[in-house]
């Protein structure tokens, strides 16, 4: 949740897909909200996760909405870039190179995801502009075989990468811990831990919400989506992730702090502002006991108490 009550001092919103209609509505919505409203982590922007993905590996995305981006996409897109900060989408669709090279051009953050790109897929989308990959292993394609060749897809070629920026759900759900390693061992100090939080998060097992058209019910820990075999976001809070990797894998606290603060706030053009104490830097602070419960927040200079309770 980003509540500052919850260690959590600033957000970027994401959109699940629909239309590009319907996205731009709820684009231009944002663009009339108070991003730091007195009390609340601050709007970094909107990340558009779709609708430009492949439909197999769809997730939690409703197929109906899915479609490869054109010219006039972009450009109704484009026309909340006061807003829009992120998009996800897949390299391999018709258009998507030509598209990413405009949103990038705009000093949008374009990242792979949902996808069955292959490596000269990423290798033109990175030509083009892409900089960062969605979520390793939920809804990347992975190494096929083309008679006795083996093809890397889009998880290996993120792995391999030594530019890329990279997320994980550090849910325990979503990966299991060899995964992790993995990721944090091919991935270093590009690697960024997100909440992938949806609106079932914090509420309890069995509770219904939706993404979109799509259903989904709060598991154990992490989001289902509801007569489907794959999971619907997660639903564990950012500090639990925290605790997850520093107490159950064993992460050194610096390091996984860095994936939570400094290197997402490096993803978005933000480093020297957040992320980081230091002179000139937003006095945005998260104190938490040793295991990563929340005691208080510091956000913009003001004292806010465990219960978001202004002190």
């Amino acid at each position: 949740m980003a509540w500052p009550g919850r260690g959590v001092t600033s957000v970027q919103a994401s959109l699940v897909s629909a239309s590009v209609g319907r996205l731009e509505e709820l684009l231009a919505g944002f663009g009339g909200v108070n991003r730091t409203v007195e009390g609340g982590a601050e709007l970094l922007g909107v990340h558009l996760e779709g609708p430009f993905l492949a439909a197999a590996q769809r997730g939690a995305h409703d197929p109906a909405v899915l479609r490869p981006p054109t010219t006039a996409d972009v450009g109704v897109l484009l026309e909340h870039r006061d807003v829009l900060s992120m998009i996800t989408l897949a390299p391999e669709l018709p258009g998507a190179v030509a598209a990413t090279a405009r949103l990038a051009a705009a000093g949008v953050v374009v990242a792979a995801g949902h996808s069955e790109a292959r490596g000269d897929d990423l290798r033109a989308a990175v030509d083009a502009g892409l900089t960062h990959v969605t979520h390793l292993w939920s809804g990347q394609s992975s190494t096929i075989r083309q008679g006795p060749w083996r093809l890397p897809g889009l998880l290996e070629e993120s792995l391999a990468a030594d530019h890329l920026t990279a997320e994980v759900i550090a849910d325990g759900r979503h990966l299991p811990p060899a995964l992790l390693e993995i990721a944090r061992r091919c991935v270093g100090d590009r690697l960024c831990v997100v909440s992938d939080g949806t609106p079932g998060t914090g509420l309890p097992r069995g509770a219904r919400y939706r993404l979109g058209t799509v259903t989904c019910e709060v598991g154990d820990g992490v989001g289902l989506v509801v007569g489907a075999d794959a999971f619907g976001g997660s639903t564990s809070a950012l500090p639990a992730m925290l605790r997850h990797l520093t107490g159950d894998l064993g992460w050194p606290v610096p390091e996984a702090v860095a994936a939570a603060t400094a290197t997402p706030a490096r993803v978005l053009g933000l480093t020297g502002r957040k992320g980081v104490i230091a002179p000139g830097a937003d006095a945005d602070l998260a104190v938490f006991d040793e295991g990563f419960h929340p005691w208080a927040t510091v956000l913009r200079g003001r004292w806010i108490g465990p219960e978001g309770n202004s002190a």
